[in-house]
């Protein structure tokens, strides 16, 4: 349920669950860790869903063990940790604890009718540790309030014009594509090198 697609030095990782709207177990989430790691050595990293859907979050069936699991916090400091780019291209919806991933990419670009949301309040759980500072060195003070206090499903348009997202496309995994085009043709110390004055 996890597919790696590999194109030089792209790395393409892709959620592959388009009947459960990409609800994650802890199975993908396991496999999402090494689908990460094995991409370490990649100038760009995309990440991905299928369907219509970027992933609902956490799978209601493994929730009970998913609410509190390391895996998430294991899977968003992974994507950080890279040293090439690395892109969420949001083919759909954004929900619940797969937020993590796309806050620690480098750049976010979403699909017109993507929406994003964390429901922790409404779920009684809390968000990932690196989650809240991520968004509020993002979105700012006050959306990452409205998001995990108020519990706020922002639009596409409403989340990049406060920075959640960088860019909206027709075709996400296209303009992600584009994006990387430099960094493709740099060295990957280079990148790694960019990256660490812009943390």
């Amino acid at each position: 349920m996890i597919r790696t697609q590999r194109d030089g030095d792209l790395a393409i990782i892709t959620l592959d669950r388009p009947d459960k709207a990409n609800a994650l177990t802890a199975a993908m989430l396991t496999d999402l860790v090494a689908a990460v790691h094995d991409a370490g050595k990649a100038k760009a990293v995309i990440l991905t869903g299928a369907g219509r859907v970027f992933s609902a979050g956490a799978d209601l069936q493994d929730v009970a063990v998913l609410k509190t699991s390391p895996l998430w916090e294991n899977l968003s400091s992974a994507i950080a940790a890279l040293p090439g780019l690395t892109i969420a291209a949001l083919n759909g919806t954004l929900a619940g604890g797969a937020c993590g991933m796309a806050l620690a990419c480098d750049l976010r670009v979403a699909a017109p009718a993507a929406k994003v949301f964390y429901p922790v309040m409404r779920l009684g759980v809390l968000p990932q540790p690196s989650d809240p500072a991520r968004l509020i060195a993002l979105a700012g003070l006050s959306r990452a309030r409205l998001i995990l206090l108020a519990g706020a499903k922002l639009t596409a348009a409403e989340a990049l014009a406060c920075g959640l997202i960088d860019r909206i496309a027709d075709d996400p995994v296209a303009e992600a594509r584009m994006l990387a085009t430099d960094a493709l043709a740099a060295d990957l110390d280079h990148i790694g090198a960019i990256k660490a004055l812009l943390t």
